[in-house]
C-alpha cells in the first residue's frame, strides 16, 4: 500500500479536505434556500426553510472558525457553481405545485450532503476531534431535514 492511499485504492482526505467540503454543503444548502425561499406559499414551508437556513449559517460560522483555530485554508464555494443551482433552481420550479417541488429539491440536496459527508468520513480516518464532530452534526442535521421536508411533498 502507497502512503496517502486507502486499500481500496482511494487518497485519504486531510482534515482541511474534509471541514472545505462540509462549507461547501452548507453553502449550497444556504444558497439553495435563498433560491426558492421567495416562491414558497406555505407559511409553514416558509419557517422550515428560515429555520434549515439558520442552521446552514451556524454551521458555516463553526466551519470557519476551526479552519481558523487550525490555521487552514479553505475556500468558498466557486460562484460559477452557485449560479448554475439558481438556474436549475428556477427551471425546476415552473408550473404548479411548487411547494412539494422545493421540499424535492430540498430533500435532494440534504440527500447530496449525506451522501458527500459519509464519503468524505470513509476517506479521512484520522480526523480530528472537533472536524469529526461538525461532520456527525451536520450528516445528523441533513437527516433531520429530509424528514422534516417530506411533509410538504
Amino acid at each position: 500500500m502507497f502512503p496517502g492511499i486507502l486499500p481500496w485504492g482511494d487518497e485519504m482526505k486531510s482534515n482541511s479536505d474534509v471541514l472545505s467540503s462540509m462549507l461547501h454543503t452548507v453553502q449550497m444548502g444556504q444558497y439553495g434556500i435563498e433560491s426558492v425561499i421567495n416562491r414558497v406559499q406555505k407559511p409553514e414551508l416558509r419557517e422550515e426553510l428560515l429555520s434549515q437556513k439558520k442552521e446552514y449559517d451556524a454551521f458555516e460560522h463553526r466551519a470557519k472558525q476551526i479552519a481558523k483555530n487550525h490555521n487552514w485554508n479553505i475556500s468558498d464555494i466557486h460562484p460559477a457553481v452557485l449560479m448554475m443551482s439558481r438556474l436549475m433552481a428556477k427551471a425546476q420550479l415552473m408550473g404548479k405545485n411548487v411547494d412539494s417541488k422545493i421540499a424535492g429539491m430540498l430533500i435532494q440536496g440534504n440527500t447530496r450532503g449525506m451522501i458527500q459527508g459519509i464519503k468524505d468520513l470513509n476517506h479521512c480516518p484520522g480526523l480530528s476531534g472537533d472536524v469529526s464532530e461538525l461532520a456527525h452534526n451536520l450528516l445528523n442535521k441533513e437527516n433531520i431535514n429530509i424528514q422534516k421536508s417530506q411533509a410538504f411533498l
